[in-house]
């Protein structure tokens, strides 16, 4: 009995797949990634600048700690003095540029994606799988709808890249035959 995906491979292929409603979520994640990236810089930003308003900034700091489950996770905290040291100018430096660098990461997977580069894709699917394991350990230890709703489309995100990346696997690149071609001069 033949496989009905190799005589038809849009028959088992989910509606969000095909054509242009694949390319409509691709640039809805996209976008999606981009105003992640635009709060983490505002974050990071304001972290770093707008130091003088030191109320604002232990409040923006105890959510951060909040956020990244200081509290839970002996290694976080232990890696996050080490980085304390470096700087040397404590956890709300160091949370900054992290969300820079988080914002930078954001943004160009963002805009890979909306541009559909085949790239953009695999990098998003490592940096947000990568981030779930984080995901799922502060949903358990701080459960909410806001936490639980991130969770759910980051783990949708990288299931539809997966499957957008599967179906659609890079043209080989096979070089043209050579023929040999006989020249004739002319007089």
């Amino acid at each position: 009995m033949a496989d009905l995906r190799t005589k038809n491979p849009a028959h088992h292929e989910p509606a969000i797949l095909q054509g242009a409603r694949r390319v409509r979520y691709l640039k809805l994640i996209a976008l999606f990634k981009i105003g992640k990236g635009a709060l983490l810089l505002l974050a990071g930003a304001s972290l770093l600048f707008l130091n003088a308003r030191a109320r604002w900034i232990e409040a923006l700091s105890n959510w951060t700690a909040d956020e990244i489950l200081l509290k839970h996770s002996r290694a976080v905290v232990w890696l996050l003095h080490k980085l304390q040291a470096v700087l040397a100018n404590g956890a709300v430096r160091a949370t900054g540029f992290l969300a820079l660098f988080y914002a930078a990461v954001l943004f160009t997977e963002g805009i890979g994606v909306y541009m559909q580069q085949r790239w953009a894709e695999l990098l998003m699917i490592f940096a947000t799988a990568s981030l779930i394991p984080i995901e799922i350990r502060h949903v358990w230890h701080r459960p909410g709808l806001v936490g639980a709703l991130i969770l759910l489309a980051n783990c949708f995100i990288v299931w539809f890249l997966y499957r957008v990346l599967k179906r659609e696997k890079p043209d080989a690149k096979i070089a043209p035959e050579r023929e040999l071609v006989e020249t004739v001069e002319v007089h």
